[in-house]
């Protein structure tokens, strides 16, 4: 009897990933469904498998949304931190505001091993929130941020194969 259960309990958490992160991007944006999902790669290593989710599948930038990054290799949080820092600067932020998101990131991104994930939420609010494992790693509760960080991966200047594929296109 507790086979069974745990065997389905991993096909259930397996349909979506984790399912304490599914709960956490419902909890956040309603009716979330998958937009679309691709693997970035640099320099010829996959760096992580993503995945959008938004409210019935209709992506809008301004709207609630998830971004489930899930990595194929072991980073560590300051890496993590130093290239959206890298990304954000390229977006005309000015340097004292990109040093106070610094800060923030540098308390809220983790050390990574391959196989983990990182879901970042743009809530109703355009606040950005952190999950991983089910667990809230922080908040940034600045528009400005969550505009700029997102758009790394999904605002006009963002590798247009990868932006397309996270768009469904």
């Amino acid at each position: 009897m507790h086979r069974r259960y745990f065997i389905a309990s991993c096909l259930a958490v397996s349909a979506f990933g984790a399912q304490a992160e599914t709960q956490d991007v419902l909890k956040h944006v309603p009716n979330a469904k998958k937009v679309g999902s691709g693997r970035y790669s640099h320099l010829g290593f996959d760096i992580f498998d993503a995945t959008l989710y938004a409210p019935q599948s209709r992506y809008n930038a301004s709207g609630p949304f998830a971004l489930k990054l899930e990595y194929l290799r072991n980073i560590k949080g300051k890496s993590i931190t130093d290239n959206s820092v890298k990304e954000i600067q390229k977006q005309g932020v000015n340097a004292d505001k990109l040093n106070r998101w610094r800060e923030q990131m540098t308390v809220i991104f983790p050390d990574v091993s391959k196989g983990a994930s990182i879901t970042g939420i743009r809530d109703a609010s355009g606040h950005a929130l952190f999950y991983s494992g089910g667990k809230l790693l922080g908040t940034i509760r600045d528009a400005e941020f969550s505009r700029a960080f997102f758009n790394i991966w999904l605002g006009p200047n963002a590798p247009q194969g990868f932006r397309n594929r996270l768009l469904g296109r």
